[in-house]
């Protein structure tokens, strides 16, 4: 069974930096993205980045583009979400998922089923 586990997140104060971390296990095709989203309070889930563990295709929403970084260690089954310039417009709940592509737009699911982490609180001081 696929699992993720997100770490990293924590209080940091505007301009600063964070890096999160996915750890993920249980993959039993190649074929598959980890996508980063993040929520927060009262405002839909959105997806902020993501990476295609077969290719390192990578993509970043418009609002993250410049100021955030995807990155993956196959070695250690890790996907890596580097966060500078940090406003408090990113403050949120990161959560880390499995999908079938990195692509624009919802999240796609892996093989029929959704499989997400249970998320790491990111949150930005003004």
């Amino acid at each position: 069974e696929v699992q993720l586990v997100e770490s990293g997140g924590g209080l940091v104060q505007t301009g600063g930096s964070l890096r999160l971390s996915c750890a993920a296990s249980g993959f039993i095709f190649d074929d598959y993205a980890i996508g980063w989203f993040r929520q927060a309070p009262g405002k839909e889930r959105e997806r902020v980045s993501c990476i295609s563990d077969s290719d390192g295709n990578t993509y970043y929403s418009e609002s993250v583009k410049g100021r955030f970084t995807i990155t993956s260690d196959n070695a250690k089954n890790t996907v890596f979400l580097q966060m500078n310039s940090l406003k408090p417009e990113d403050t949120a709940v990161y959560y880390c998922a499995a999908e079938m592509a990195c692509t624009e737009g919802h999240y796609l699911g892996y093989y029929g089923k959704d499989y997400w982490g249970k998320g790491t609180l990111v949150t930005v001081s003004s």
